[in-house]
Parts: structure tokens; sequence; C-alpha cells
């Protein structure tokens, strides 16, 4: 009998391992998933917290009860990969040997790396709702505050959930508005990007809302410095901002065990794998999916959803012997929350950026425009999380292929976005 392990049971690793319990026979395949603890965190659901709109305990659930029967669940923190020995060994000694490795361990915060940013001032003025401690220390924070400045800043590229930050910046303004306190407060949204999203068409769009909503948008700022004490962001060109209240998203890494192994992954801890087979090079054994590989994807779940899919395909293909002919074209999917009770739904690929039209066909959930519907959406994928997506379940007219068919792709082939793929 052969031995899969998986190391992480989030958003990628649960529906992996629930994938393959179904497609491998018992007496076949022993599948063993590997975390550092029991508590399985709904990541979206922080975004709601620190404006009192859900509690931690509401999303967290067991790792285990996630998991179909016939998987192994085994509580421990990942010390290293051995690839040529394939062997994992875990921080209390432990060793688990593989035929097949799935790293789904996502990415960690690195506040550490920004200089000043956990020293005076942080979780009093200067705060992150990345984390379910600082999501909780955020709400108290914002229900005090009634007036100054608000800056919400994103100190690096490679982050989890990219437009999270922006969906604070709107939830954040209407909750003001609605608290009475909007003309008091100045309300700036900082990002190392060119403009309020990586893509064009998206930028101008989600810019033109940051504007009605007297958002200011500092694009290019590339974050050396946070000051709590002092109140203010520097950048490496010079350039400062400065606030009363401070809503950061730290630098990410890869998980910490991936740089204590040879092999597995770059200087930053994030997995190279190819990113269409999501194997590793060299090591057609090991497949990464999610926030923890090196992809030029978007760290977002959907991401994890959509590739579970293709590693899924091609490790049971390596399994019997045949090549791995599944292939993730780079699908992403996100709703975006702007307040006031509408949403914004963008989809794309690593070939075609978001453009407006319907998802997932001529008939479906609007795309790039506000809607009550997507909100509703939005609202309704929790549900679907749990009892669809973590089981591992397929969902009609949401595969990991991208859809074509319901978008306006007419313009990309407009002069202002002439020039190919972005």
């Amino acid at each position: 009998m052969r031995r899969i392990v998986i190391l992480g049971t989030g958003t990628g690793g649960t529906p992996v391992a629930n994938r393959l319990r179904r497609a491998l026979a018992p007496d076949d395949a022993s599948i063993v998933c590997v975390d550092r603890d029991d508590d399985h965190l709904y990541q979206p659901g922080l975004l709601y917290v620190p404006f009192g709109r859900r509690t931690l305990p509401s999303l967290t659930r067991s790792r285990r009860a996630q998991l179909h029967h016939g998987i192994d669940f085994v509580e421990g923190e990942v010390d290293a990969v051995e690839l040529d020995a394939r062997r994992v060994r875990l921080a209390d000694g432990t060793v688990l040997d593989y035929d097949y490795l799935v790293v789904a361990a996502g990415a960690r915060l690195a506040p550490e790396e920004t200089e000043g940013l956990t020293g005076p001032g942080w979780m009093q003025r200067v705060f992150t709702f990345y984390s379910p401690a600082g999501a909780a220390a955020l709400a108290d924070a914002f229900a005090r505050f009634n007036g100054g400045r608000l800056v919400v800043a994103v100190l690096d590229t490679l982050i989890k959930c990219p437009v999270a930050p922006l969906e604070f910046t709107f939830l954040a303004e209407d909750a003001l508005a609605k608290r009475g306190v909007r003309d008091r407060v100045e309300i700036a949204y900082v990002t190392p990007l060119e403009g309020a999203f990586t893509r064009p068409i998206a930028s101008q769009r989600l810019a033109w809302l940051l504007a009605e909503r007297g958002v200011e948008l500092v694009s290019s700022f590339a974050t050396a410095s946070v000051d709590g004490a002092a109140g203010r962001i520097t950048s490496y060109d010079g350039r400062g901002v400065d606030f009363d209240l401070a809503v950061v998203i730290p630098a990410h890494d890869g998980p910490a065990f991936v740089t204590r192994s040879p092999g597995l992954g770059d200087a930053l801890g994030f997995i190279p794998v190819d990113e269409r087979t999501l194997q590793l090079p060299g090591h057609p054994e090991v497949f990464a999916l999610g926030d923890a590989t090196g992809l030029s994807t978007s760290k977002a779940g959907s991401v994890a959803h959509f590739e579970s899919e293709v590693l899924v395909e091609n490790l049971v293909a390596t399994f019997d012997g045949r090549p791995p002919l599944a292939r993730f074209d780079g699908h992403t999917n996100c709703f975006l929350e702007l307040g006031r009770g509408e949403a914004l739904l963008i989809d794309f690929n690593r070939d075609v950026e978001p453009v407006p039209g319907h998802y997932p066909g001529p008939v479906g959930l609007p795309l790039l425009a506000p809607s009550r519907l997507d909100h509703l959406g939005k609202l309704a994928f929790e549900s679907l999380y749990w009892h669809a997506l973590l089981p591992g379940h397929s969902i009609p007219g949401v595969a990991s292929p991208m859809p074509r068919r319901g978008k306006r792709l007419s313009m990309l082939r407009h002069p202002a976005y002439a020039g190919g793929p972005r």
C-alpha cells in the first residue's frame, strides 16, 4: 500500500484529501494529513470581525471533522521534508514516510520583516485583521475610532486574498457613514501596486469606486518602515503617509519548514511547482497548491479550490502510472465586498483579465459591477465552503477551467488595453 502525506488541512489540503479518498481505494492508498492544531479557521470571515459582524468562535471548526472516513489526521508541527528519502520529520521526532507528498501549508504573516511594525504602537494604533488576534484587537479599536485619519496599507505584493484590503476599506467607509462620523474621518488606501488592482480594467473601476467614496488612493508606495508611535508610514523613496489608525497587511512568507527543507522551496519559503501540473520539477511525486506555492496566480481561496481539482487528477494519474495531463490555467474568482449591501465579483485567469459580463455564463452573477446579488453570493459562500468545497464536491458551472462564456472579452481588444494579457 502506498502512502500519501498531505501537509496542511486548510482550504487546499482538505478538499485534496477528500477527493483522493473517493478516487483511490483504501487498500491501495493510505492518506495522512498533518497540521499544527485541530482548528480550521474560515479565513474570509476575519474581514467581518473588526465590524462586530462575526466572532472568532463562529469561524472555527475541527479540522478532523472536515476529513472523510479513512483519512488519518496527525496533529503536530512539521520540522522538515527530506525529498531524497521521501519522508517528513515532525518537531516531536515523528517520521512519516511517503510515496506522494502534497504541500498545502499556506503562507504565514511576517510582520517582523517591516522595520518598526511590531514596535511601539503595534496592536495599539497599528493593527492587522489577517490574524484572529489582530482582527479581535482591531474590533475594539475601530469601535472607538470616531475621527482622524484611517490608513489601510498593503506592505507587500505577496499576500493572501489580495482583494481583502480593498474590502476592508469599503466596509470601514460604510461603517463610519452609518455611525454618523464619516465627515470626521480621512481614509487612504496605500498599495505598492501601480493602481488599485493588478489588472488594468479592474484597477480603473476600483479606483473610481474608491474616489466615489472619498478614499485617497496612494499607489506605487513601497513601504520601508512603520512608526506606530509617531503615526507615520514611510516608503523607500522617502514619501510618508500619516495616520491616527493604521490597518496594515504585513509581508507574507511561505511555511517555515520549507526553508529548512533543501530543494523544496525558494528563499521566501514558497514552492516553485510547475504552473500547470502543480508538480515540483525533478520530483514528480511532490505536489503543492494554494498559498504555499510560488506561482504567479493570486493567493486566493478560490485558486486553492480550482487547483485541488487539477492536483488530484494529476496525482491519481501518476499513482496509476499515467502521464499527468490536467492543466491549471490560473483561474481566480473573488467576491469583493463594497459595503452598502453591495459586492463586486471578478473572474479571471493567467491569460484573461477581469472584464464585465456574467459568471459562470451569460445568465449568472454580474461581473465587475456593484451588485446586491453579488453581496448575497458573498454571504452564501460560507455555507458552500463548509458543505461543498471542503468535502471536495464538484459544483456545476464552477470548475477549474475559467469559463469564457458570458464575459465581454471584446473589451480586451480595445486600444486602451492592447498589448496582450497582463
